[in-house]
């Protein structure tokens, strides 16, 4: 009777090995401690010694975005046009430099740079949509300086709209 017991079991626990045992102590997944980490970027930074750069067309406005009628018609958008030629993987640190060497106004202490992209949506309309803001002060910083155009979901052919407060 043992023996028939004996193989009985031995063929249930063959059909479906036990787990292995528990270690004894903490438990194997542990909650982290401390800060997040960083969120891993969705982009992958460019070679610029071996990637072409793209044509950024930048417009600068003192006191707020210019509107998204002020670039409906193709051919007749703002005047205060900089053409910077730059990467996906450029910051706003780097573009907001770039507009200070070009602005007198975004050189200014207590100036701040709001910027925005500016793109036709899918019945063609303009839409003007705001992404991030920076000091001109190099002591003031903030997360904004450090996000890419690529991780602002830039298209290439976007146009970015600069308001400097």
């Amino acid at each position: 009777m043992a023996t028939e017991r004996r193989n009985r079991d031995d063929k249930i626990a063959g059909a479906g090995d036990p787990p292995p045992p528990r270690p004894a102590g903490r438990p194997q997944h542990q909650p982290q401690r401390g800060p997040p980490p960083p969120p891993r970027s969705k982009f992958e930074p460019v070679d610029r010694e071996k990637t072409c750069p793209l044509l950024l067309r930048v417009f600068t406005q003192k006191g707020g975005h210019h509107t998204k009628e002020d670039f409906a018609i193709r051919g007749k958008e703002p005047k205060d046009e900089v053409q910077i030629y730059t990467w996906k993987d450029a910051t706003l640190g780097e573009l907001t430099d770039l507009v200070k060497e070009v602005h007198p106004e975004a050189r200014k202490r207590e100036a701040k740079l709001s910027f925005a992209f500016v793109y036709p949506d899918r019945n063609g309309i303009f839409t003007v949509r705001q992404v991030g803001m920076t000091y001109a002060n190099a002591n003031k910083r903030n997360l904004d300086e450090t996000k890419a155009l690529a991780e602002l979901n830039f298209q290439i052919g976007d146009y970015l709209d600069v308001a400097i407060l």
